[in-house]
């Protein structure tokens, strides 16, 4: 992707996102950052030059995600790049927390905001020349995985929590609420999100990808949530993880990385790229297979399906 481009991002206010932006812009593209408030904007985005657009939209609610998709329309500017990009996890939380609509937050920021934001802002996306679709998702998606591995592992059984009213704190339906398999389970969504994307629109290149664990010194970005919750805890995880045992990524070499995928890598139709963690300090970033459940195409066109008419219903759209 030559410079000069106009890409949207979402998460850019922080951590991974944040870093990627600043190296989009400085390398002459044309930038949309998605930011919850003009105080985080503020505070967060003042670096931001004049070829950056910052609009506002809080991703816990659809009804503030559904009127910035209708600012972006009426401008009429095509998008070269979506990448959705931000998260949220409140693990260590022992009750589920909803968004204005009622949905589980988890599910809701990471997954029915962005999926909100592609079913609207497609026509957009497919009115460039060179359109991409970057998703950060995760390696958890996978229950096989390194981090799938530990706590409950992610799977979204017949998706039966997204048919029943109101809906379920969990996807299946079945489980009893956890928040880390909330997380998990939103970044499986992710997954299938892309490949359904991807199904429909075969000239259109779908990235899903999983930065590795990336946990910042800060006390912002995404962990935050859990941090409030467990700050002790969290505070000795993150020694332990990233100084300790070196098992995390930097917030530079992921922003780097999600450059990459924005602007080089990738084909067209779906692909999965993951920051695999080969020891003490050393990753190496490749194209993988996604999960069993991750590729199942009925499956994903069925949470694509359920998702949108969730969706509708609270936007009377």
């Amino acid at each position: 992707m030559a410079e000069g481009h106009h890409l949207l991002l979402t998460g850019a206010s922080s951590g991974i996102g944040r870093n990627a932006a600043r190296r989009l812009e400085q390398a002459g593209h044309r930038l949309t950052l998605i930011c919850r408030s003009q105080e985080r904007a503020q505070e967060a985005l003042g670096w931001v030059g004049p070829q950056t657009t910052v609009l506002l939209a809080d991703l816990s609610d659809l009804t503030s995600v559904d009127r910035v998709c209708g600012t972006l329309l009426d401008r009429h500017e095509p998008l070269d790049g979506l990448v959705l990009n931000a998260g949220l996890q409140y693990a260590g939380y022992k009750e589920p927390r909803c968004n204005p609509q009622g949905f589980e937050l988890t599910f809701a920021v990471n997954h029915l905001a962005h999926q909100l934001m592609l079913m609207r802002l497609l026509p957009l996306l497919l009115q460039s020349t060179s359109p991409r679709l970057v998703i950060t998702a995760s390696e958890v998606h996978n229950p096989e995985s390194g981090g799938g591995r530990v706590g409950r592992p992610a799977g979204l059984g017949d998706l039966k929590g997204l048919s029943s009213i109101p809906p379920a704190p969990m996807v299946d339906g079945d489980s009893r609420f956890d928040a880390d398999k909330a997380y998990k389970d939103s970044k499986l969504c992710n997954m299938l999100m892309g490949l359904h994307a991807a199904n429909l629109h075969p000239e259109l290149p779908v990235i899903c990808w999983s930065p590795g664990l990336v946990i910042p010194r800060s006390s912002d970005g995404f962990f935050r949530e859990s941090r409030r919750a467990n700050p002790v805890g969290q505070a000795l995880f993150g020694f332990v993880a990233r100084d300790l045992f070196r098992i995390t990524e930097s917030v530079d070499n992921a922003g780097e990385l999600l450059v990459q995928l924005v602007t080089e890598r990738g084909g067209s139709g779906f692909s999965y790229w993951c920051n695999t963690l080969l020891g003490p300090g050393r990753h190496s970033f490749e194209r993988m297979d996604p999960s069993e459940e991750a590729s199942d195409a009925a499956k994903a066109e069925r949470l694509w399906t359920l998702s949108r008419e969730r969706i509708h219903s609270v936007l009377s759209v």
